[in-house]
């Protein structure tokens, strides 16, 4: 119960940051947004590590997972936002959830733990939904609609990771090392592109990812700290949810964020999704409930 408690919290705020990114994606470009989030998600982080034993939980021996951990998470984050640039906030989400089902997948290929043949089956028909809203036949979608694609994939491996760190790291470590990779990826950028030099003017997801450096206004710039907060919060719940949990018990949940990506897009950006993105979420949405009531079952049974 604590790890689906800590993934419904995690999921509800990622889509409320991603709103809110989407926002501001019209005016600032990505790695000064990610700069500041993760400057004060990083705040947020030490103080849960002070929590959790103190500062020195920032020492591991398991770097090399870390590292690798923080770089399949940039990658994801990355992707996603490029796709929110140019992309309804519920399309982006609806694509990106095929992630619980490889995640499914992934527990009994990498970690061994069964899924069965009913999971199996559960999975085939999510990664229909996901061909179904990927639209296959409208070209410049589907070419978008790769970014969101890209960050499931990314993300599903980084979640094995965090169980597999789980068994000897705290979450708070866990997350630190991960802002600790958005810093580094966010100045790097900043500095090779800062300027605003490689921006294009006719693609909305690259113009996001390359334009120049802007001073935010103060309204906007509370907007940043607030994602910052956001992120760091989500990022220590997510963490904490894998690292206690089964993943194949706990991905369903993160389903929670389809709904609320349909909420805040209409408020925000008076985006309804159509009848093709409502049947490919209800496949998605449905198979990963599936596998969560199967996955009851069989262990009640066990």
């Amino acid at each position: 119960m604590l790890g689906i408690a800590c993934v419904v919290g995690a999921a509800t705020l990622f889509i409320l940051q991603d709103a809110t990114i989407k926002w501001l994606s019209g005016e600032y470009p990505l790695h000064e947004i990610i700069l500041v989030r993760a400057t004060s998600a990083v705040a947020v982080t030490l103080c849960a590590m002070r929590l959790e034993g103190g500062l020195r939980l920032w020492r591991t021996r398991r770097i090399g997972l870390h590292l690798a951990r923080s770089t399949l998470l940039v990658t994801a984050n990355s992707t996603i936002f490029l796709g929110l640039a140019a992309m309804s906030i519920a399309e982006v989400t609806s694509i990106f959830f095929i992630a619980p089902v490889l995640i499914t997948a992934l527990t009994a290929l990498v970690l061994r733990e069964p899924v069965g043949l009913r999971g199996w089956g559960a999975v085939c028909v999510g990664l229909a939904g996901v061909v179904l809203m990927l639209r296959p036949g409208e070209g410049t979608l589907r070419l978008v609609a790769l970014f969101p694609l890209a960050a499931a994939c990314c993300y599903a491996v980084m979640q094995i990771l965090t169980r597999r760190l789980g068994t000897t790291e705290r979450a708070s470590t866990i997350s630190f090392y991960a802002q600790a990779g958005f810093l580094v990826a966010s100045v790097s950028m900043g500095l090779v592109a800062g300027d605003g030099r490689f921006a294009p003017d006719d693609n909305l997801s690259f113009a996001f990812l390359l334009r120049a450096w802007t001073v935010p206004s103060t309204a906007d710039g509370v907007l940043f700290l607030g994602i910052g907060a956001l992120n760091g919060v989500a990022g220590y719940l997510m963490s904490q949810g894998y690292r206690v949990s089964v993943p194949a018990v706990l991905a369903p949940f993160e389903y929670v964020a389809l709904p609320m990506s349909v909420f805040w897009g209409v408020l925000f950006f008076g985006h309804w999704p159509d009848a093709v993105t409502y049947a490919g979420m209800a496949l998605v949405c449905g198979s990963g409930l599936y596998v969560l009531n199967h996955e009851r079952m069989r262990r009640r049974d066990g």
